[in-house]
């Protein structure tokens, strides 16, 4: 094995951070294994792998809704860790006036985006839905009390294209990217719909450009089941093949990103500052869309709550058609790689007195 391939979303990811930090090119670099990004490929499968997760020698950190997809699909991966991160989720309006009642919501236009040129799945829309979801029955509203407007959209994705010449996937992607909510405000500043779901750092950017009214936010549902969405949790997955040829990789990883959670637990400003570059947010925006302390919330693990909230959101995905096969979610986790790490982070670790 010559490399190793990775990917993640904008997010606040430990294995994100690991990247950025260029742990894993420093963990390898004596083995003469190259790790590389997805989205310097050549190739546009490769790149495509972002979704799919189909290239071998992978890993993949960030929005659940493509790791599910792709397992649906049937690329053979692994869950083998995962991280949750609370975060901001609301609706948001530009009617001052408008309440958070049955009656005020009946019969509003909410703003549904509409990816029109995706190929994979629509991980924006399904977003948008669950938060509607959720966000509504914290209300009592029911979605046919309420009017989906159709927002379509057509974002470049991650898959499309690559870097031109040498520069960084960081300014590339800054490039690319239009803001994440561009599609709900301009729905909003245009009188297309009433309300729109937005959520993290981006989301409460947009809400406070807009000064846009805050009608319901996540925190209102003491229910933590309701809390997961694409966001939450974020599962960390492997390619399959490389987990069974050679475990030893996937545990140096997994401790490598370990090693990242404690770091962060002592560094709460540099964890701002490095999210804000991975979320492309200012720090202002990351210190409040994601309360209760970001710092200690960046640990790989398999904590039996958040799994059963990640395959709970797997059921609704499924139940509104965003995957269309189910599959055995206890089988898609395996709990020995990161196991394996934690004993290997124990031994290396000098004991005290």
């Amino acid at each position: 094995m010559s490399r190793l391939w990775y990917t993640r979303c904008p997010a606040p990811t430990p294995f994100g951070i690991t990247v950025q930090k260029g742990w894993l090119q420093e963990e390898f670099a004596a083995d003469g294994i190259d790790v590389k990004a997805l989205q310097d490929a050549d190739d546009a499968l490769i790149r495509r792998s972002h979704f799919t997760h189909s290239q071998p020698w992978s890993f993949r950190q960030g929005g659940n809704i493509p790791a599910l997809w792709a397992r649906a699909q049937g690329s053979d991966t692994r869950l083998i860790g995962l991280n949750w991160v609370d975060e901001f989720q609301a609706l948001i309006t530009l009617d001052r006036q408008l309440g958070a009642t049955p009656e005020a919501l009946a019969g509003r236009r909410f703003g549904f985006p509409r990816n029109t040129s995706a190929n994979v799945v629509d991980f924006h829309r399904a977003t948008a839905l669950r938060g509607f979801s959720s966000l509504l029955d914290t209300v009592g509203v029911q979605f046919e009390d309420i009017v989906f407007v159709e927002l379509p959209h057509a974002p470049r994705g991650l898959e499309d294209a690559k870097p031109a010449g040498d520069a960084p996937l960081d300014a590339w992607l800054d490039a690319q990217r239009s803001h994440e909510f561009a599609r709900e405000a301009e729905a909003l500043l245009r009188g297309e719909a009433d309300i729109v779901f937005v959520k993290g750092a981006t989301g409460l950017d947009i809400a406070n450009l807009l000064n846009a009214k805050i009608l319901v936010e996540i925190s209102a549902q003491p229910n933590r089941l309701a809390h997961a969405n694409n966001g939450t949790p974020r599962p960390l997955t492997v390619d399959a093949q490389l987990l069974r040829e050679r475990p030893d990789i996937v545990e140096r990883v997994l401790a490598r990103t370990l090693d990242t959670g404690g770091w962060a637990n002592a560094h709460a400003a540099d964890v701002r500052s490095y999210v804000g570059r991975e979320v492309r947010s200012a720090e202002h925006w990351v210190e409040r869309a994601y309360p209760g302390g970001l710092h200690r919330q960046l640990t790989i693990g398999l904590d039996p709550q958040a799994l059963a909230a990640l395959a709970d959101f797997k059921h609704f995905l499924f139940k509104w058609g965003f995957i269309v096969s189910d599959f055995d979610f206890d089988a898609w986790v395996d709990p020995a790689p990161l196991a394996a790490a934690l004993e290997r982070r124990r031994a290396l670790t000098p004991a005290t007195v």
